[in-house]
């Protein structure tokens, strides 16, 4: 898989490949191990991982109205990353916070999770590198 810009069948293939070994108890990469952390507090998604050759074809529009998991794990694994780097400054503060007021971890990463992807999606509207300025706003009034 290519380090910082994967396929998306790459990044199917790992998660898929990742929660089959979980689930063989087979030993995990340190990567590997913050995503079936991940992929379990998600059991919806559960099913859908263990049929490899299903992930690969299915497809995920807005206009479906689903979520995509594989785009909802990478983000997971994206702000945990950010997290423990704490990039943007202060995000790791936030988010303890936000894990105190909410009472989870998993809220607070879904609501962090908002501000990434509109981030994210302004950036694609405007052709452009995302805006660590916007994002780190968008994270302060979340408190």
């Amino acid at each position: 898989m290519a380090l910082f810009n994967p396929s998306r069948e790459e990044v199917r293939r790992f998660f898929c490949e990742t929660w089959q070994k979980q689930t063989l108890g087979q030993i995990l990469t340190p990567l590997e191990i913050l995503a079936t952390q991940w992929i379990a507090q998600h059991p919806e998604y559960h099913s859908l991982l263990s049929n490899t050759e299903e992930a690969l074809q299915k497809d995920y529009t807005p206009e479906g109205g689903i979520t995509n998991p594989f785009l909802h794990l990478s983000m997971h694994l994206s702000i945990s990353e950010q997290i423990s780097i704490d990039q943007p400054p202060g995000i790791r503060n936030i988010q303890q916070r936000l894990v105190q007021k909410l009472g989870s971890e998993h809220e607070a990463q879904h609501q962090i999770m908002e501000c990434l992807g509109q981030v994210m999606w302004e950036a694609q509207r405007l052709g452009g590198n995302p805006d660590a300025e916007a994002y780190s706003l968008a994270l302060q009034r979340l408190l």
